[in-house]
């Protein structure tokens, strides 16, 4: 956007209507009663939501897909396709029941076979899933609807794990979609959940559609941030893409959209006057930014240079760019958020204010002579590009080479999977963030998991991390596991698996006469209601 545009915004209360990007669906079509326009804070792009962790497509994995636990609004886990389950006295044997009637968009019913092939794919790819693995000693079927849980050690972490919102979901997709390569995305869009993927009106780059399952069963339960009673009350959701600020702000003030999961902070002075809209917050939990390095290739392999990233950075100059009033965002040097149950600044203090001299210090010690370091960004989503360009001018002044480079968010995110070198289209750096709930305990932290190649993009590795870090899963008291992560937390601020750039509060903005957003990880749609 161009400074003249944005500063006419910010002039002015209501703005007038502007077009929405995508036309309505084929005449033929009857008209869906009641349908929910969002604008999304990205496009949709991959649909597989466990082949790849980020929001947009977990977003889009909750519509269609289901978990066999699923997080309440304080994080804990309970049942979901789980009717009930039970625990062995030496806590090693596991075994679930699943809910009557589940049944795919297709109508196939669910079995255990779709859910143990879903696991264990979900295993090969995401942080929780590795961990889980690791403690695993066998996943078996009892019947149709019941399988075994069998783990070589004890670990709580079942549930918590079995219910993840963050990262790479645990959902339950098909046998057939589950077998597929972990490495390779699924491409179909078929299951259990509340929404089914209306792949004939998705319009890459403009529009996303979701239809209510007209076959979904939800809990009894009422609605509790994940979980409980699913109850879509809306005949359609469609996601719009507007990645134009002015666009998406005079959109929600006019009708043309009801909510806007994402707005700019500093249009939301504006959203305010409109009496129209309502401006919000969903998370309970303040979200994390993050300047990620690859661990796999000069200069960053060395935690030396990782560690000038920390003395080079200001997280101020960050989160007021990404994030404008202060109000907004709060300085934290905790890798598991300041706030939260697990968040300690342990071996972080030294970081609270840059220190150049150190940092190029560090650089010199590492054998940095100059070399091109390729920073991949993108303006899709507003806040990442101007952090990135801070990133760029902070680690100049250290002494380091940086050519930023910007393209679309779908070409980042699968850049972001190549382990190669830059001659390779490989990279050096990337500027992220990541919700609270993500990023809050050890257990679902994606960028504290350094276990090399099973890491997160960015790929860290230290044996050491990922001891004390297994103190964490097996540590049987609330004393005992908060020691364990304090101790976890100061080997990480020594090898600095990347750089935490403070954490932030994302508001989303509603039109008044939308009610029912939940408190929740992420953004979902059932439980709304558009009078």
């Amino acid at each position: 956007m161009t400074h003249s545009r944005r500063a006419a915004l910010l002039a002015l209360p209501l703005l007038p209507a502007l077009m929405l990007a995508g036309a309505p669906g084929a005449a033929a079509q009857p008209a869906p009663k009641s349908v929910l326009r969002v604008a999304p804070h990205a496009d949709l792009k991959s649909l597989d939501p466990v082949h790849g962790s980020i929001l947009i497509t977990r977003m889009h994995g909750l519509m269609i897909y289901e978990t066999l636990f699923a997080w309440d609004s304080k994080l804990q886990p309970q049942p979901m396709m789980v009717q009930d389950y039970s625990v062995s006295d030496d806590k090693l044997v596991w075994t679930f029941r699943l809910r009557e009637g589940l049944k795919f968009h297709d109508g196939q019913p669910v079995t255990t076979k779709d859910v143990i092939a879903s696991l264990k794919r979900w295993m090969a790819r995401d942080t929780v899933g590795v961990k889980l693995a690791e403690y695993t000693a066998a996943l078996e079927a009892v019947d149709g609807r019941s399988f075994t849980l069998r783990l070589k050690t004890a670990t709580g972490m079942v549930p918590f794990a079995l219910g993840s919102g963050v990262g790479q979901i645990p959902v339950i997709m098909r046998e057939s979609d589950a077998l597929t390569d972990p490495m390779k995305p699924v491409t179909e869009t078929v299951g259990s959940g509340p929404f089914r993927f209306n792949r004939g009106e998705w319009q890459s780059g403009a529009r996303v559609v979701y239809d209510r399952n007209p076959d979904y069963v939800p809990r009894a339960e009422p609605p509790d941030g994940l979980a409980g009673g699913r109850v879509v009350k809306l005949d359609r959701v469609e996601w719009v893409i507007m990645p134009d600020a002015a666009t998406a702000a005079a959109a929600i003030q006019t009708g043309e959209i009801d909510l806007w999961e994402q707005p700019s902070q500093d249009l939301v002075p504006v959203l305010a006057r409109s009496r129209d809209v309502k401006v919000e917050t969903y998370s309970s939990l303040p979200g994390q930014a993050m300047l990620r390095p690859n661990h796999l290739h000069p200069p960053f392999n060395d935690p030396r240079a990782r560690l000038a990233l920390a003395y080079a950075t200001d997280q101020a100059d960050f989160l007021t760019a990404g994030f404008g009033d202060e109000k907004w965002w709060r300085r934290c040097d905790s890798y598991f958020v300041c706030g939260s149950p697990n968040g300690t600044e342990a071996g972080a203090a030294g970081y609270a204010k840059p220190d150049l001299a150190t940092a190029r210090r560090l650089l010199a010690e590492s054998g940095y002579k100059g070399e091109r370091v390729v920073l991949t960004s993108t303006y899709d989503i507003a806040p990442i590009g101007r952090m990135a360009e801070v990133a760029a001018e902070s680690l100049r002044k250290a002494g380091l080479n940086v050519d930023l480079q910007f393209s679309d968010w779908g070409t980042v995110t699968t850049r972001q999977q190549n382990r190669g070198t830059l001659d390779q289209g490989g990279w050096n750096l990337f500027v992220t963030f990541a919700s609270g709930a993500t990023m809050q305990s050890p257990i679902t932290n994606i960028g504290t998991n350094m276990a090399c190649e099973r890491a997160w993009a960015g790929w860290p590795c230290d044996a050491e991390a990922e001891r004390l870090r297994n103190g964490v899963v097996e540590a049987v008291d609330a004393a005992s596991q908060k020691a364990a992560t304090e101790a976890l937390h100061r080997r990480l601020a020594e090898v600095q698996p990347y750089r935490v750039l403070g954490q932030y509060d994302q508001p989303y903005a509603r039109r008044s006469n939308v009610s029912g957003v939940l408190t929740a990880p992420i953004l979902v749609f059932w439980n709304i209601e558009k009078k």
